[in-house]
């Protein structure tokens, strides 16, 4: 199941507005649980998923620099909001809006993360396409991976700065 090996389909595939993915991972973000809906949506089974590290779904066109800013959040135990696009396992894509949260045990220790993923609105991803392909191609026109996904995070922060907003605010905003 190795994430390098898909290639992407270009297919599309939707679930319904009142349905949710769910997801929990560890501190390193391996995957600890998924719903029904995930396996349904990823093709992929509990035994697939269980330990894996939660890229599995990462579509290769998503830009590293919101995954950077999505971990930034969490490992800050603070919660974020942000549009993403997976792959299932044959190379098919499904956009979700992902709210992931930081998870604790009974004691109150931060033992992983929690993720509730819900249909995007259409019109928010007319905003969020392009910015993400330009953040990619960014990304993409460095041969050094860290300095293209720093390059993209300031353009990205740039962007929002320029709104006058923060990213939440911003994905609220297109929604």
């Amino acid at each position: 199941m190795s994430k390098y090996s898909i290639q992407p389909t270009g297919v599309e595939r939707h679930f319904s507005a009142d349905e949710f993915i769910v997801s929990k991972t560890n501190l390193k973000g391996h995957i600890t649980y998924v719903n029904k809906l995930f396996m349904d949506i990823a093709d992929y089974t509990e035994e697939d998923c269980l330990g894996k590290p939660h890229s599995v779904i990462r579509h290769p066109d998503m830009p590293r620099a919101i995954f950077h800013m999505l971990w930034e959040a969490i490992q800050a135990k603070k919660e974020i909001f942000a549009y993403v696009v997976n792959m299932a396992k044959n190379g098919d894509h499904y956009w979700v809006l992902a709210h992931v949260t930081p998870s604790y045990d009974a004691d109150m220790q931060h033992i992983g993360y929690h993720s509730n993923r819900r249909v995007p609105a259409p019109k928010a991803l007319d905003f969020i396409r392009p910015l993400y392909q330009e953040l990619k191609s960014l990304e993409d026109s460095f041969a050094n991976r860290k300095e293209g996904m720093e390059a993209s995070l300031n353009l990205l922060e740039e962007t929002l700065e320029s709104k006058g907003v923060k990213y939440d605010e911003f994905i609220f905003s297109i929604g």
